[in-house]
């Protein structure tokens, strides 16, 4: 689905990402871990970042699984 987020970056941060899907910061990282999230970009030893675009996809997912329900 075209989410019209060209003047976005394409990372977003895990808070951001947290925001966005109303989940918390560490359920998130769990959930990618446990292949039920997108997998965050490791963009330095500290420092990760989700790609916009997925999370955004992961979503529409979400909303299509409730409406096919």
């Amino acid at each position: 689905m075209n989410h019209d987020n060209d003047n976005l970056p394409r990372l977003m941060s895990p808070k951001e990402a947290a925001a966005a899907t109303s989940l918390s910061r560490p359920l998130l990282t769990l959930m990618a871990a446990e292949g039920q999230f997108p997998k965050p970009v490791r963009l330095g030893e500290r420092r990760i970042a989700f790609v916009r675009s997925e999370v955004m996809d992961w979503i529409d997912e979400r909303i299509a699984a409730r409406a096919a329900a």
